[in-house]
């Protein structure tokens, strides 16, 4: 939590602080802090994350204060250009990189699943996932014929690892609260290990939360017997095994009433099933289908049953564009393709982004009997 308050007062600020300046402002957005806590984070944490000058005073690492005038390699690749399939496009580019250069209160809805660390999708264990052999990724083993879905080993992240997640998605955040209209929901795929320190940076970066959704569906993860114990504690599971997905649900704070809202932005809720039957927060999902994971191979591929319930709820008038700042295999554009939404994904991964121009048109052309 402090270290979170001291993230948000000086990526606020348009010139360094001093440290007084800090403890005063993180003050008042937690109320009183040791200062001897304020002062070893900065201590700690510096110069990873946040920078010092020559005269003592602190600025965030990425601010502009602290960018570098040379161009960053990351962002000054060359990008192929962006693929339009009906009302659906998408962006091989990188999200932070995409919503610093969109237009203000453009977007009306954020429907993704993102990467739940950052580990597991850094170029180097993206390559041992595509070869099988490896990194933090788990291959389940082959079960009635059927070929699982690998799956990240989250419990293996580092305490750096978990630290640069709360910051991306601050980072994050930050960067698209500018782009979303007043209301806008943004509906984000987590896991029960990570989900709160996702939640955690969302809300300290300016975004409401409103719960979440959870979707029922049985995984691989959990109900493992002790490794190298297993005859010897047969009945031990290490972890429960996992029947549920959280998808957390935030809001860009409304302007005024949640009607004038939506006369305005057409947005500040969710879109009912029916005029009987409002759009509710558990959802029965079966695990994606062979089918569509034939027709989009990726490895957090989520079923269109499910996402297009999600989708459809997320414009409550049914206007507006959904956005997925981290499309992989474009599954929500192409659940926003089915329901008749305008919608716009990035996908930073030039294979997944070759793999979502084939995917978007089939997948969104599926006929799916389970949708209500």
């Amino acid at each position: 939590m402090v270290r979170d308050a001291i993230v948000s007062v000086l990526s606020e600020s348009e010139k360094p602080m001093s440290v007084s300046e800090i403890e005063r402002n993180v003050e008042i957005l937690l109320g009183p802090t040791p200062r001897s806590s304020i002062r070893s984070y900065l201590r700690l944490n510096t110069p990873g994350l946040f920078a010092k000058d020559q005269r003592g005073v602190y600025f965030w690492n990425a601010s502009p204060l602290a960018r570098k005038t040379e161009p960053d390699p990351a962002t000054s690749r060359a990008w192929s250009e962006p693929f339009r399939e009906g009302n659906a496009m998408i962006y091989h580019q990188e999200c932070i990189e995409w919503l610093r250069s969109r237009k203000k209160h453009s977007i009306h809805a954020v429907v993704t699943d993102p990467p739940y660390g950052l580990h597991e999708y850094s170029s180097d264990q993206i390559a041992k996932l595509r070869t099988g052999k490896g990194g933090v990724w788990r291959i389940p083993p082959s079960f009635d014929g059927s070929t699982r879905a690998p799956l990240p080993r989250f419990t293996t992240l580092t305490a750096k690892q978990l630290d640069d997640l709360s910051i991306f998605f601050f980072d994050w955040a930050k960067s698209l609260l500018p782009v979303l209209v007043p209301g806008a929901n943004v509906v984000v795929a987590s896991n029960p290990l990570l989900s709160y320190l996702i939640s955690n940076s969302l809300a300290t970066a300016g975004l409401e939360r409103r719960g979440e959704i959870v979707r029922l569906t049985m995984t691989m993860r959990g109900g493992d017997r002790p490794k190298n114990a297993h005859d010897e504690f047969q009945d031990v599971s290490v972890m429960p095994r996992s029947m549920w997905e959280p998808w957390l649900i935030f809001r860009k704070p409304l302007e005024g009433r949640v009607q004038d809202n939506l006369r305005k932005w057409k947005t500040g809720g969710f879109r009912r099933i029916s005029g009987k039957r409002p759009f509710g927060d558990v959802i029965v999902s079966s695990p994606t289908r062979k089918q569509e994971r034939d027709l989009a191979p990726h490895p957090s591929l989520k079923p269109q049953a499910f996402l297009r319930q999600i989708v459809r709820a997320s414009l409550p008038l049914g206007a507006g564009i959904v956005l997925d700042p981290f499309a992989g295999a474009g599954s929500t554009l192409a659940a926003a393709l089915a329901v008749g939404y305008e919608s716009i994904g990035i996908e930073r991964d030039e294979k997944y982004f070759l793999v979502a121009k084939l995917s978007i048109p089939k997948l969104a052309k599926l006929h799916i009997s389970e949708v209500v």
